[in-house]
């Protein structure tokens, strides 16, 4: 059983969850509140000074099914690098307290907090879906960016093969597709990798946040560790295929001391292009952050909050193309240029990787007319 939710100042710390509150969607008006009955486990009134959960509250995962309608996203933003993206799951057991796609669980009338990372929709029909939308007569081929809402490769597609299932389709119809991912798991798929990486045909980036175990574990506590990050760029690079690093998010206070560590350990491990992006705090996502400082690291909340402000013009976050990646002002200034100067110590040059090809596109045949050529 989920215990009630707690007041904002007595949030409760879950283990092995990013959030430790579970406020209800923004979309829906009718609001409910947690009461002191005085009759908490510890005799203080309810939640008062609780640090970690009783067994009974823990929250297990669950899983459901999208009614999946189209699988291929459109996009339309001008700072982002590819038109259109796939987004295997809703929600994302990862739990990292700064995730900016948490806001979307409010369009399902879901929490933005735990059931973001507890409630988790996968897309049903996969192959189907896919085959139907590349073989559209109006269908223009274009790079598919994958990872980059809610990661691809997190628990669940251990069992779900949502992942494997896309990119078997895309590899058939030799597609260009990209992948972020925070996972060991994508090395699962380096065989699939391998072959649309010989035709120019995908590249991966690895996002690497921190090489503290511990404060891993705190900011995305079901990732994989640092250095299996790490492995994960070297099994990938040897297996041909383009592999890069993502630092990401870089938190003022919190990790932009690694910065320099950060980007030599990625290209020791075989990185060939780095990038980075500042934290982004929409919506929800900064309340449950300042959650997160306040449970975690209480003595410098204030501080880190401070920074942020500062290279979002004043306020938590700023959604202003091109700034919203890497923010501006002095403090935004001085990161950007730690990074530059450590990725050209490292001998890394200042580009992302060549554009991948799109003149190999086999359109399917329509499943329908696949069909009926079998009469």
């Amino acid at each position: 059983m989920a215990p009630p939710d707690l007041p904002h100042s007595h949030r409760v710390v879950r283990k092995g969850r990013g959030s430790g509150s579970n406020d209800q969607s923004r979309y829906i008006a009718a609001r409910s509140e947690a009461v002191d009955d005085g009759w908490s486990s510890t005799g203080t009134g309810a939640g008062a000074g609780i640090e970690t959960e009783d067994e009974s509250w823990q929250i297990a995962t669950q899983f459901f099914r999208d009614r999946t309608r189209s699988i291929i996203t459109k996009n339309q933003s001008p700072d982002i690098g590819f038109s259109q993206s796939i987004n295997p799951y809703k929600g994302c057991e990862h739990g990292c307290i700064y995730c900016f796609a948490r806001p979307t669980h409010a369009y399902l009338d879901l929490s933005p907090g735990l059931d973001f990372e507890t409630k988790i929709f996968y897309k049903t029909d996969v192959r189907e879906h896919l085959l139907a939308e590349l073989s559209h007569a109006k269908y223009q081929c274009s790079p598919l960016a994958i990872g980059t809402n809610t990661d691809p490769y997190q628990p669940a597609e251990k069992r779900r093969r949502i992942m494997r299932e896309v990119l078997e389709t895309l590899l058939e119809c030799q597609h260009p597709v990209s992948i972020v991912t925070k996972s060991a798991l994508v090395t699962r798929d380096i065989d699939l990798l391998a072959e649309l990486a010989a035709q120019g045909l995908t590249y991966v980036h690895v996002s690497v946040t921190t090489l503290d175990n511990t404060l891993k574990t705190k900011l995305e506590p079901r990732t994989a560790s640092p250095q299996a990050r790490l492995r994960t760029i070297t099994e990938l690079r040897a297996a041909g295929i383009p592999t890069g690093a993502m630092l990401a998010p870089i938190i003022p206070f919190v990790n932009d001391r690694e910065i320099e560590a950060l980007v030599s350990a990625c290209a020791e491990a075989g990185a060939q292009a780095l990038g980075y992006i500042l934290i982004r705090l929409p919506l929800e996502v900064q309340p449950l952050f300042e959650e997160w400082l306040a449970n975690h690291y209480p003595l410098k909340a204030e501080r880190v909050m401070a920074a942020i402000r500062d290279t979002r013009g004043g306020r938590a976050y700023r959604a202003e193309w091109h700034k919203r990646m890497v923010g501006e002002g002095q403090i935004a200034q001085l990161i950007q240029q730690r990074f530059n100067k450590a990725v050209t110590r490292a001998g890394l040059p200042q580009a992302e990787f060549a554009e991948l090809r799109t003149d190999l596109f086999q359109r399917p045949s329509h499943p329908q007319d696949a069909q009926l050529k079998l009469f």
